[in-house]
This record gives C-alpha cells, structure tokens and sequence, in this order.
C-alpha cells in the first residue's frame, strides 16, 4: 500500500507563490505516475499536473500552464507542484494521486489508485 501525504498549502496574496509536496510511505513511487488535482467548493475534483516516472514531459491543464511545475524526487519518494503567479481562482484543496499502472489518461481521476489528504490553498485578492 502507498499512503501519500500533501504539504504546503496555506494562504497567500495573488501573485504569490507556494510549493506543495506530496510525500509517500509505504513502498518506492519512482515508478508511478503522480497527479495533483483540486477541488474549490462547489465544483469537481480537476485536473492540475501529472509527472511519470520518467518525468519526461509533464502534463499540464490549461489554467497552469507556465504558471505552475511539476517535479520529483525519487530519492525523496516526493513529488512537488510549484505554483507562482497564483490568482484567486487557483483557490481550492489540492490533492496528490499516484497510479502505478499508467491507466488511462494523465487526466482521468478514475485511473489514480492512491489518494492523499488534501491541502488547502487560498490566494487572496
């Protein structure tokens, strides 16, 4: 079992930045891809980043393209989500998702077999 946990989170002024980790236990995700998704209120759980093992070509959604990065440590089982220029509507719970089985699209929550907690961002105008 991988049982994943995200840092970071907090509250900071548009145009801040912050960095999120998610850190795992339990076994080695070198190998897995990892997701970051988050849910503002009221709305569904989307899509933010998603990283391979490899980390070759990182995908991104649309709203944090070249705003936000994905990264990870392999000797850290970590994985880290940077985001700068944050704007209010980044606010949300951020999740980390890690899937060792490559199913599906990075995109898809459905193909992402361990969840972590959630950390809360909010970015304040």
């Amino acid at each position: 079992q991988v049982q994943l946990v995200e840092y970071g989170g907090g509250l900071v002024q548009a145009g801040g930045s912050l960095r999120l980790s998610c850190a795992a236990s339990g076994r080695s995700i070198s190998s897995y891809r990892v997701g970051w998704f988050r849910q503002a209120p009221g709305k569904e759980r989307e899509f933010v980043a998603a990283i391979s093992g490899s980390s070759i070509s990182p995908d991104y959604a649309d709203s944090v393209k070249g705003r936000f990065t994905i990264s990870r440590e392999n000797a850290k089982n970590t994985v880290y989500l940077q985001m700068n220029s944050l704007k209010p509507e980044d606010t949300a719970v951020y999740y980390c998702a890690a899937d060792n089985y490559y199913t599906g699209y990075a995109f898809l929550r459905s193909g992402y077999d361990y969840w972590g907690q959630g950390t809360q961002v909010t970015v304040s105008s």
